[in-house]
């Protein structure tokens, strides 16, 4: 059964996924062969796939993982020494599960955060929040003292160029309430925080704030990656909580609001780095891949526990389940947890140009960067012509999933590190979660441990395994 949905697109890096812009979906919660009268591919693992939910639904291997990751290392920025000690503790957990295990050198941006302080100056004396986005130049010594100018939408930036030069701009724009039909809305508000100094600086503005992209805030500061097109001048860039840019937005409706800027950050050379790979090789055809990933790095607020420590917990653990229950598909499967997503996609761009010559031969890639929620299906993304049968053959293996919910299948965006692959004819795949409040925490402070429910982490594990497997295994592959 097809239903459209009519969703907000969300697709811009760091994050896909959650509130991503599928074209159509196939729920199959109700398509079994008992219902349709057919037969089907997947029918000879149905067995296999029970057995595969009940040992990763059993299974804290995964909790576990990541609560060391967290609580241990901690966040994990690109070029930082926790990156480092997480892509060593990686390397040798899934070394220590039986996989075979390799770090595969990437070099990685290096940008340091240092001491960050705002305030307003007048009509009010008022110390503000303030988080740089990653990857800002620094202010002058001493910061910057400027009029605020307020907007809530770059053709309103532009309707006042005359009045922006020398002033600090301020992108007082609301993130939607998520919603199930429309997704969170993220990708129509990140644009603001991607390009908005160099809207900014394109009319002489000297720096700017933005209000912190999420829809429900305890005065929670949210980072992320922003960038500078090389034709402005590069100007200072960082988020404020949601009740202040909206004191702010109504301290600037009654007349002029002065406020001071000081941001101490650097960008340092780029840094050594690396791809964690850990793989169960083929039986008949090992050299025919199929990539489970997710990304190592995190930013260097909270612990990055759902961004995306859960996504590299989630696939290290489903190929352990796998190799626990003595699975040995067809196909070799391989985990990847790539670095540097946050804040450069080095990690996914190095992995795809070393792996150039096995692109023809991976037939299959699925990510997991929207965290530990309950899992609800799969976005597909592939080459158009590709596109109809990768999502109904993927739509009659989520039937498998039945028992955890897992049955949607969408026409969407397989993720941002996998990216790289699909020019190259790779069918990609994103798991689809339950999106409701992951943006309440991300790239904050808030994203930690204890947000994580090990039942629906280890119901993500399941969803992965089954999926990986049944491709891995399967004699033709899932977009013929």
């Amino acid at each position: 059964m097809k239903r459209l949905l009519v969703v907000l697109a969300a697709c811009s890096a760091p994050q896909f996924g959650v509130g991503s812009n599928p074209q159509w979906v196939a729920d199959t919660s109700s398509f079994t062969p008992a219902l349709t009268g057919k037969s089907s591919f997947v029918d000879p693992y149905r067995a296999i796939a029970s057995k595969i939910l009940a040992a990763a639904r059993a299974d804290r291997g995964a909790y576990d993982k990541l609560q060391y990751l967290t609580d241990r290392i901690g966040n994990r920025l690109s070029g930082s020494p926790q990156l480092d000690e997480a892509l060593a503790w990686a390397h040798k957990a899934m070394q220590a599960d039986g996989h075979d295990t390799r770090i595969e050198p990437v070099m990685v941006p290096h940008w340091v955060r240092g001491v960050e302080e705002a305030s307003v100056i007048s009509p009010v004396s008022r110390p503000l929040k303030v988080l740089g986005l990653g990857g800002t130049v620094a202010t002058p010594k001493g910061g910057i003292t400027a009029q605020l100018i307020v907007v809530k939408s770059f053709e309103e930036l532009d309707a006042r160029a005359a009045e922006v030069k020398g002033k600090l701009v301020l992108y007082d724009v609301a993130m939607p309430a998520y919603t199930e039909a429309k997704g969170s809305g993220y990708g129509d508000v990140v644009r603001y925080r991607g390009r908005g100094a160099s809207a900014a600086a394109k009319h002489g503005a000297v720096g700017v704030l933005m209000r912190s992209v999420t829809a429900r805030s305890l005065r929670t500061l949210h980072t992320g990656a922003m960038g500078y097109a090389p034709e402005f001048p590069k100007i200072p860039a960082a988020a404020v909580t949601v009740e202040d840019s909206q004191m702010l937005a109504r301290l600037a409706a009654q007349g002029p609001v002065s406020v001071k800027l000081a941001l101490d950050n650097k960008t340092l050379p780029d840094a050594k780095s690396g791809n964690v790979i850990g793989e169960i090789k083929g039986r008949e055809k090992p050299d025919e891949i199929v990539v489970i990933g997710a990304h190592i790095d995190s930013w260097d607020v909270g612990q990055g526990a759902n961004d995306d420590g859960a996504g590299c917990v989630i696939m290290m653990q489903a190929l352990t389940v796998l190799r626990a229950q003595g699975l040995q598909p067809r196909r070799t499967i391989r985990v990847v947890l790539f670095t540097n997503e946050e804040n450069g996609l080095r990690g996914a761009k190095a992995y795809a140009e070393q792996h150039d010559a096995e692109m023809a031969k991976t037939v299959f890639a699925i990510e997991s960067d929207s965290g530990s929620f309950a899992p609800k299906g799969f976005g597909i993304e592939t080459l158009p012509d590709k596109t109809g049968k990768t999502v109904a053959k993927v739509s009659e293996i989520a039937t498998l999933l039945a028992p955890i919910r897992a049955t949607r299948v969408m026409a969407s965006h397989g993720g941002a590190d996998l990216s790289p692959m699909v020019p190259k004819g790779v069918p990609t795949a994103g798991l689809d979660v339950d999106g409701s409040t992951y943006f309440d925490t991300h790239h904050t402070e808030a994203d930690t441990f204890d947000k994580v429910d090990p039942k629906t982490l280890a119901d993500s594990v399941a969803a992965v395994a089954v999926l990986a497997y049944v491709v891995a295994d399967m004699p033709g592959r899932v977009d013929d």
